[in-house]
């Protein structure tokens, strides 16, 4: 009987403001710094604040490009026909148009960031699709999850943490550094040696 192959898919939840995105930049901060080479590929939402109020989301490309996820200041006769999450309006069309192209398996990818399969994410009927060609292309694949809601996991989301083989790592203030060092230490034994 062969054995299994190691996991290749990791999953870091916990409650919202606990630091998801900033733990996934930072092992891909530390994997770059290793394997200056490393064709990575993926994306990763963060907050648009103005002043200490959080108003919307933003995606950003791994290479530096950004467009806007949800609001809840845009108030155009387009978007009153987004879909909600919570009060913010989820621009699909431009989260499709940034994400889903980093999505897309090549030959020579060597790691995926999604951060993260959340909500406002699978408010794209194509996200989620793309997710699993990526899952199923067996290319590591780093991505964050919300935590479940008074028990209850959003679909895509209980697919994925219930994936054979993927690991979740649960996030909480005291444990992240520790957290940072493991799932840095997994990614280095999937990733071709130097």
């Amino acid at each position: 009987m062969a054995a299994a192959a190691p996991a290749k898919c990791f999953l870091v939840t916990g409650p919202p403001g606990v630091g998801k995105t900033t733990l996934i930049i930072r092992v891909l901060e530390s994997l770059k710094t290793a394997y200056p080479n490393l064709k990575v590929q993926g994306f990763y939402t963060r907050e648009i604040r103005e002043g200490s109020e959080r108003v919307g989301f933003e995606v950003v490309t791994l290479d530096g490009r950004t467009g806007p996820l949800a609001s809840n200041k845009i108030s155009s006769a387009e978007s009153l026909r987004w879909p909600t999450v919570g009060r913010y309006r989820v621009d699909v069309a431009s989260f499709e148009s940034l994400a889903l192209p980093e999505l897309q398996v090549k030959e020579d990818t060597e790691l995926f960031i999604i951060d993260e399969v959340g909500k406002m994410e699978l408010c794209s009927s194509f996200f989620f699709p793309a997710v699993l060609r990526v899952l199923q292309s067996n290319i590591p694949l780093l991505a964050s999850i919300p935590i479940p809601k008074s028990g209850r996991d959003i679909p895509g989301v209980a697919r994925l943490r219930n994936e054979p083989g993927a690991t979740v790592f649960t996030l909480s203030k005291n444990n992240r550094d520790a957290m940072k060092e493991q799932i840095y230490s997994h990614l280095t034994d999937l990733l071709p040696k130097l």
